[in-house]
């Protein structure tokens, strides 16, 4: 099959196009202007060089693990879109026994669950993983091993969960779960716990890729790539990755209560105890409302760095489309309620809703309008991707303006649960994710092995997915408005609905036909021979620079925000090694840690090679969560320690002094290896993994005020506070904790000190704990009586729950003390210590002050 001829690249065509702010590109000196060696070019491809044979599982790197990352994902879409048809198949006539009733609650649930938790998201931070360090002009993200550590816990338990379908034992609740629904008394087996524990290494791998991505845009931005100049994507990644940590630990204390509940009967949601169902709605779809924009926001990101390319020029409005995409981040953490105008909340909190479901348009159309002016002042090419964009132009503006009827309480109430937002809301996400990522496909293609899709074979692959996605969708907005509920396995004759639904199953067979087409051009360009990618289309951002298993052969100086097109021979320059860190100093694999704000270059840090321990903790996570759903609690408990292990022995090997203090990096330029303390990137990871720790205390503490609030006495009857000295006690030795590895710090140098210190604080936690833990004994707390007891039982678990890591990280510090291994450049074991023995105490105090003290102000 011919391809059609590649478009001549923007430096051709226009030579002396401008900066994206209308000022010429000035000359400059570069960092190198000798030739290099060959033999450093050798030393490079020697630290970079991907394993082979049976070693392929521990590769770490970007590019090999962003492959299977975004593969894996693809697995899932097929299959969630293969339930789907299913589903469609049932409901294309009346009264259908294609699929009994429970059969089908389980593939519709399915089929939610996956598109979601499988699909979705992961290939949001799977398309990340591959492109952003090259397109920051990184060597890699700079925690390589967490990066293949999430994508293995995902890769395997979600491969286990999903065959779940095959034994009849998959969730069946609905992908959202509500109680009491979900319960013990309707829902006795085990369904709901492969829910409920099963996408627990789903939240894990997603909360650690957002951690990634963030600390890799923030400081590993290629010098000179100021904030300013990043591209719109790297922005949009930068969004949803401070989306997910504040998002996703609501959903994690949701699914703790309700596992909680099922495990050990503690009624959170149980009403007749003190709970309250609409509890779970509010912890759900705090997560789930942003959990929307999570997903379209990278897709956003895409098509502002696809629209220029097509237009042949900037993208206009760059500046506004960075603050709308901010401003649809921030909004999305105010829509949750939207989901519950039925379930009897106040008129003023449902109007405040309204109003920021409403106002979120603003953004989102500031982005939309960037995008029709983009088009409208350049020469787009009528391609693959244009075909793909327009599609999506039109699918999601659609899918708006039906969320803006949704955003109107009356109008809501007459459609809610009914196929209206069937319709709604695969218009916002099939629109807004699918159609962009199918046109990011065809665009990127090209970087894993130099081959295009096929241009004729598009417009086939569009054209069936655009029909058959409009006919399989829009007829649902005419069925809701008559009348046809959600979540039915059959629907009676004669009720006007037969046509409807016989169109909408017809449109998801073709819509499948256009998926199918495009994986099968697919696999044909994938293995075609490899050939170097170029530059097909032209484009002004780094990932298009010449690269190889290290990424670029030099780390570029940037100095606008579309390099290619304003300096022509930055890819020679590159590929020659005239710019920063042209090889390997260390003989280890490198980058360069850079100021988050202006890109200044700051350090060089050493990045961990492919190793086993990513895999096996992976395996070791995935297993503990699923083998707990079948009650194997010994093996569960095996799987969890074996991914300690393996996490311990990573950290062990990650945290070493530098052999050398200094680097030369280019020409005359020495910059330090690694750092200390806070101008570390592991310390500032840490802080992220804090703050997703609070956010889960957060969301429980919020469940313990929701019932308290809803107790007619508070505490309820049989419950009763503890006495004043056990919470005192309990401060005064969490406070003597933090102490004791504050002066620790202070004195690295004295192994024997640091060691008693730490072994002090260690002993105040565990008194501490104990504290509370006796106090709430003698007080005669009894978590299954009532809901109040329950929430107080588990923040204190919570609670006990980082002690035994304090105890963990404390024993692991006193390791590498003895070894000899603390250093000032080796430090990040101590230093993480110090900040989760802080933030520990700060919980403590918090949940103290929280159930001794709300009674009384309640009161």
């Amino acid at each position: 099959m011919s391809e059609p001829r590649a478009p001549r690249p923007l430096s051709q065509a226009e030579p002396d196009r401008k900066a994206s702010d209308g000022a010429p590109m000035p000359e400059r000196a570069l960092p190198n202007t000798l030739p290099r060696p060959p033999e450093e070019l050798e030393r490079l491809e020697h630290a970079w060089k991907p394993p082979s044979g049976w070693r392929w599982f521990s590769a770490v790197n970007n590019t090999q693990v962003g492959v299977l990352y975004i593969a894996t994902a693809l697995l899932f879409f097929v299959l969630a879109g293969v339930l789907g048809l299913l589903m469609r198949a049932q409901l294309a006539v009346p009264e259908n026994t294609l699929l009994s009733a429970d059969t089908y609650n389980q593939v519709f649930t399915m089929h939610g669950t996956v598109m979601m938790f499988l699909f979705a998201v992961p290939m949001v931070e799977a398309i990340a993983v591959y492109l952003l360090p090259n397109m920051l002009g990184a060597r890699d993200l700079p925690f390589p091993r967490l990066s293949a550590y999430a994508f293995w816990a995902y890769a395997v338990g979600g491969l286990v969960f999903f065959c779940t379908i095959f034994f009849g034992a998959s969730p069946d609740g609905g992908w959202f779960m509500y109680p009491p629904l979900t319960g013990t008394e309707f829902s006795p087996g085990t369904n709901a716990d492969w829910w409920l524990l099963g996408i627990g290494f789903i939240e894990i791998s997603a909360i650690a890729g957002a951690i990634e991505l963030i600390i890799g845009i923030l400081l590993t931005r290629a010098p000179g790539m100021s904030l300013g100049k990043m591209p719109v994507y790297a922005w949009s990644m930068l969004v949803v990755g401070f989306m997910i940590v504040f998002a996703f630990p609501a959903i994690i204390a949701g699914t703790l209560l309700l596992e909680m509940e099922r495990a050990f009967d503690w009624p959170f949601f149980i009403a007749e105890r003190g709970g309250d169902p609409v509890l779970w709605q509010h912890l759900f779809w705090f997560f789930g409302h942003p959990e929307v924009y999570i997903i379209f926001l990278p897709a956003a990101g895409m098509v502002s760095m696809m629209v220029p390319v097509v237009a042949r020029t900037p993208l206009v409005g760059h500046r506004a489309v960075v603050v709308a995409l901010v401003g649809v981040g921030f909004f999305s953490f105010a829509l949750w309620v939207h989901h519950m105008f039925t379930a009897g909340l106040g008129a003023m909190s449902m109007a405040l809703v309204s109003a920021a479901s409403m106002a979120v348009a603003i953004p989102s159309g500031i982005q939309v309008f960037a995008w029709i002016a983009t088009l409208w002042r350049g020469r787009a090419q009528m391609n693959s991707i244009t075909l793909f964009l327009i599609g999506f132009l039109f699918i999601f503006v659609l899918g708006g303006l039906t969320g803006v009827m949704v955003a109107v309480v009356p109008f809501d109430w007459q459609v809610h649960d009914s196929y209206f937002i069937v319709a709604h809301f695969h218009y916002v996400l099939i629109g807004g994710m699918v159609f962009p990522m199918f046109a990011a496909l065809y665009y990127w293609l090209p970087l894993l092995n130099g081959n295009r899709l096929s241009e004729r074979l598009a417009k086939w692959v569009f054209g069936l997915m655009f029909a058959g996605f409009n006919l399989a969708f829009f007829p649902m907005h005419i069925s809701g408005l008559l009348g046809m509920p959600r979540r039915v396995y059959t629907y009676a004759d004669g009720l006007g609905l037969n046509g409807l639904n016989l169109l909408s199953t017809v449109g998801a067979f073709v819509l499948a036909a256009g998926v199918v087409l495009f994986l099968v051009d697919l696999i044909r360009t994938v293995r075609l021979p490899s050939r170097p990618h170029e530059d097909p289309w032209g484009a002004p951002t780094l990932e298009w620079l010449p690269n190889e298993s290290y990424g670029v052969r030099s780390i570029p100086q940037i100095e606008g925000r579309d390099p290619l097109w304003q300096r022509p021979s930055l890819s020679e320059e590159v590929e020659s090694g005239r710019h920063w860190l042209p090889g390997t100093v260390t003989g280890a694999r490198e980058t360069l840690i850079t100021s988050p704000i202006s890109a200044r270059i700051l350090h060089l840090v050493q990045l961990p090679g492919d190793g086993w321990t990513p895999f096996i903790a992976a395996l070791g996570t995935a297993g503990f969560f699923l083998l707990l759903t079948v009650k194997l609690i010994a093996l569960a408990f095996a799987c969890g320690l074996t991914a300690l292990v393996a996490i311990l022995v990573w950290l062990w090997q990650s945290d070493r002094a530098p052999a050398q203090l200094t680097a030369r990096i280019g020409g005359h330029h020495d910059v330090p290896i690694a750092a200390a303390g806070s101008a570390k990137h592991a310390w500032w990871a840490m802080v992220l993994l804090l703050v997703v720790d609070a956010t889960i205390f957060a969301s429980l503490a919020f469940a313990h005020i929701h019932v308290s609030m809803r107790a007619d006495v508070c505490p309820p009857p049989g419950a009763a506070l503890p006495a004043a000295h056990w919470p005192l006690l309990s401060a005064g030795l969490l406070i003597a904790g933090s102490a004791a590895l504050f002066f620790s710090r202070r004195l690295l140098r004295s192994r024997t000190a640091v060691t008693l210190l730490v072994i002090l604080a260690m002993a105040c936690a565990t008194g501490a704990f104990a504290a509370e833990f006796l106090g709430h004994r003698e007080a005669g707390l009894a978590p299954s009586t009532h809901a109040w007891s329950a929430t107080v039982s588990a923040m204190l678990a919570f609670q006990g729950l980082h002690v035994f890591l304090l105890l963990i990280m404390g024993g692991y510090v006193i390791a590498r003390a003895a070894c000899g291994l603390l250093k000032e450049r080796a430090s990040a074991s101590l230093d993480s210590a110090a900040l989760m023995w802080h933030y520990v105490t700060l919980q403590g105090l918090v949940l103290a002050g929280l159930v001794n003290f709300l009674p009384a102000w309640m009161g």
